[in-house]
């Protein structure tokens, strides 16, 4: 789907997951209890992993081998799950070269396939990881029910097994206290809201997840228009509480993003609330015409804060740093901040 770049500075990423189980293996829930585990694990992973390896670049994780920083950079990324890292010793992730495709193996269910796509566009996710969907399906036959669908460890997930969700940057509604109307517009649309990270999360950065809460029943091709059609609404809404807000807000509006920049762009240590409370308000300010920045337009330089934000984030700084003290980090932090903005030379318009 085509959408504006007002569109796009609400829209960050869409996401399509797939829940699936082999009929001929025992289920996580219960493979995990199985005297012959490890060995029937070991079996799906192989035979998983040579099928996707022989369709495209992806490295496997096994959950047992890494280490807790290398665990905890995954899930920062959203690559795997709390739920898989609860399974460790049967658990493994494939993840393609670019990031855009995370197979978690032995999680709640069997495999879950998750596709990400910066911006929103469901249709192409669906597609993407429907080819991978139908490649694992001729190695090992799914479970599968002529009237449930799918069959999934879960009961929500029954059917089509499919979650599709698209992460929102909702600022001004944020702000404006609109987020239970939100809520109550998605849930009676049969949709869910969520923090940052799905489920069980905090909103984070003013990152909020839409999402369906029903697979059972409609199509995927369904399921895909009515997550589509309710997040053109909510972005809608978005876009008008920024207009209201702008008009409203005048020169104290401006001036408190203006200081969170100048508090970015010249503090000596911040920590991690701190800091993703102060991009998301320049990125507010950037959505908002307040910021300029060479050639680059808003959808850009938002997608750049993006970037910053997960760079630095305690899993990172540790990736990039190794072990330093909390001071340590929080300088590490404030000095690269400091860098990366002077560098998009941003400036009040």
């Amino acid at each position: 789907m085509k959408v504006s770049h007002r569109f796009e500075s609400v829209a960050a990423s869409s996401r399509i997951r797939l829940a699936r189980n082999f009929k001929d293996y025992p289920f996580p829930g219960m493979l995990i209890r199985d005297p012959h585990a490890e060995e029937q694990a070991q079996e799906i992973i192989r035979i998983i992993a040579a099928e996707l390896m022989s369709m495209d670049e992806f490295e496997l994780y096994r959950m047992s081998e890494i280490s807790d920083d290398q665990a905890e950079f995954l899930k920062d990324r959203g690559l795997i799950s709390r739920d898989l890292l609860r399974h460790r010793k049967i658990a493994a992730a494939l993840v393609s070269e670019d990031e855009s495709v995370s197979v978690m193996i032995n999680e709640e269910d069997h495999v879950r396939e998750q596709y990400f796509i910066k911006g929103f566009d469901l249709g192409r996710a669906y597609e993407r990881i429907s080819g991978i969907d139908d490649a694992i399906s001729e190695s090992i036959p799914f479970a599968f029910d002529a009237n449930l669908g799918y069959l999934t460890a879960c009961p929500t997930n029954l059917g089509t097994g499919l979650r599709a969700s698209v992460k929102l940057f909702l600022p001004a509604c944020s702000r404006r206290r609109k987020m239970d109307l939100i809520a109550k517009y998605l849930t009676h649309k049969g949709l869910t809201l969520r923090g940052a990270f799905g489920e069980g999360s905090a909103a984070e950065g003013d990152f909020y997840q839409v999402s369906n809460e029903v697979t059972l029943g409609p199509s995927e091709d369904v399921l895909l228009e009515e997550v589509e059609q309710a997040v053109l609404g909510v972005v809608e809404m978005e876009i008008r509480e920024r207009e209201r807000m702008k008009a409203e807000g005048g020169l104290s509006l401006r001036d408190k993003i203006a200081r969170s920049y100048g508090v970015l762009t010249n503090c000596l240590r911040i920590d991690e609330r701190e800091f993703t409370e102060r991009i998301a308000e320049v990125k507010l300010g950037v959505a908002l015409g307040y910021f300029a920045s060479g050639e680059e337009d808003a959808t850009e330089m938002m997608a750049y804060l993006d970037g910053l934000v997960y760079t630095l984030r305690p899993s990172n700084v540790k990736r990039q740093r190794g072990e330093l003290t909390q001071e340590e980090a929080e300088s590490y932090r404030a000095i690269k901040t400091a860098e990366s903005l002077r560098r998009m030379d941003l400036h009040l318009a």
